[in-house]
């Protein structure tokens, strides 16, 4: 058992890049739907640019 739990305890602490490039994909993610909102909001036509 005691064998076991170093086992684990050696391999949750060695997870590699898993978790930064989760944070870089989401904020690629949400930085992409700002981006998107921000240029489309441009072409919205509220019918008061003549």
């Amino acid at each position: 058992m005691p064998h076991t739990v170093a086992l684990l305890a050696a391999a949750s602490e060695d997870q590699g890049p898993g978790n930064t490039l989760r944070i870089v994909l989401l904020a690629s993610l949400v930085g992409a739907v700002l981006l998107g909102w921000f240029l489309l909001r441009g072409y919205r036509n509220d019918d008061n640019n003549d």
